[in-house]
């Protein structure tokens, strides 16, 4: 059976550990575009590195004097800040991003967790990222006890050790009683895989491991596919929703039959392929064949694919750039160079992508979203969401 495994790419700067790691890919899957001419990315490459610069001092612009970004509460601002800061191909070790990891590490408490007032998984888990993304072994302690953390956060509802509940094995913002998410899980597996060589080191004694069977179980029931879902009224077109039971989309899916499913949009089918491959589910599983199929099929950059409707289509604005995020991703993970279209075409996301934000970013260096929900009107968030895409484009070009 096919697994995916850790490889390496060769980036210009030690400290960005972070960027091999998050190449995870799916091994057995053709490179869609082999014979890729890496000449054709050497102009946008060097547009790419401007915008990351300048999306980056206009973020430590904004960076308050004890070393935090916006709002105090949300942590995971300050982490996603730091992390595009050490991500930089022009990187280099600054006071300011010092100060900013200090700060995170103030904020850990006894649990293991790092937050201030709630949703302890979210801002935890971006910030286990950052550590991991310095590459300092200083920071390992704090990694480990962060790991501990979104370990625990597993839900596990009902009987123990069987999935009997629609929420077991996912994992969602931290609190009680839990209520798991995509959006939670994704980023918490994202956490835990990154960080899961230090936590193997022997010289870091035996470490908790999350229950990945669970995981897949859950991630299963937030696909839209009804012969790997085992709950009810669920379409089967391959995307994903945002819980068992819960679509962030406004419509519903009219079936033929005239029944009505939950719609699947495109930042959570992303979340849940990059959730796939970090629980090393077989290339040829139909689960990761069905979400890539309709990827494919609903491919775009100019908005959040499933979202939009025919009498408000300013809707699929919203979390436009935490779409983009979660698709470069996840794409660089799965190892695709250049995605299917259903019209036979093929799209090079790394260029669609950058073109489009680009064509976005501000005068002052920054990005933000007019469509204000889930915080995209917000720039310094936004602006870590555009920066940290173009990083995960610029170290995963084909060489």
């Amino acid at each position: 059976m096919e697994k995916v495994t850790l490889s390496s790419i060769k980036i210009p700067n030690a400290m960005k550990i972070i960027n091999s790691l998050i190449s995870m890919s799916l091994l057995g899957s053709l490179s869609l575009s082999a014979q890729t001419d890496k000449d054709s990315y050497l102009s946008i490459k060097k547009e790419i590195a401007v915008a990351i610069d300048k999306g980056n001092a206009y973020l430590k612009s904004k960076q308050a004097a004890d070393g935090h970004w916006d709002e105090e509460k949300f942590p995971a601002i300050t982490a996603l800040a730091a992390t595009a800061a050490l991500r930089a191909p022009s990187y280099e070790k600054s006071p300011h991003i010092d100060k900013s990891l200090s700060y995170l590490l103030k904020l850990q408490k006894e649990d293991g967790g790092i937050y201030n007032a709630g949703h302890g998984v979210y801002n935890t888990a971006t910030s286990i990222v950052a550590f991991v993304a310095t590459g300092e072994k200083s920071y390992h302690p704090a990694i480990l006890k962060g790991r501990a953390y979104l370990i625990n956060q597993q839900t596990d509802l009902g009987e123990k050790a069987i999935t009997d509940e629609s929420s077991d094995g996912g994992i969602g913002y931290g609190g009680n009683p839990p209520r798991s998410d995509m959006s939670n899980t994704h980023l918490a597996l994202e956490a835990l895989r990154l960080s899961r060589a230090i936590a193997q080191d022997d010289a870091n004694g035996k470490q908790p491991e999350l229950n990945w069977d669970a995981a897949i179980t859950f991630i299963s029931r937030v696909q839209n596919l009804k012969a790997t879902n085992d709950q009810p009224n669920v379409s089967n077109d391959g995307s994903f929703n945002y819980a068992p039971a819960e679509t962030k989309a406004t419509e519903l899916n009219i079936n033929p039959d005239g029944s009505k499913t939950m719609r699947g949009y495109g930042s959570m089918s992303y979340a849940g392929l990059l959730s796939m491959i970090y629980a090393e589910l077989d290339n040829k599983d139909p689960r990761v064949v069905a979400v890539k199929k309709w990827l494919g099929e609903n491919y775009t950059v100019k908005e959040n694919p499933g979202l939009a409707t025919k009498a408000d289509p300013e809707l699929g604005q919203q979390g436009v750039y935490y779409y983009l995020h979660a698709m470069a991703k996840a794409l660089a993970a799965a190892n695709i160079d250049t995605l299917p279209l259903k019209n036979g075409q093929e799209a090079d996301w790394r260029k669609d992508i950058a073109r489009e934000l680009l064509t976005k970013q501000k005068g002052d260096g920054s990005w933000v979203n007019d469509n204000g929900r889930w915080m995209e009107n917000n720039s310094v968030l936004v602006t870590t969401y555009a920066v940290l895409t173009l990083e995960q484009i610029y170290h995963s070009i084909p060489e």
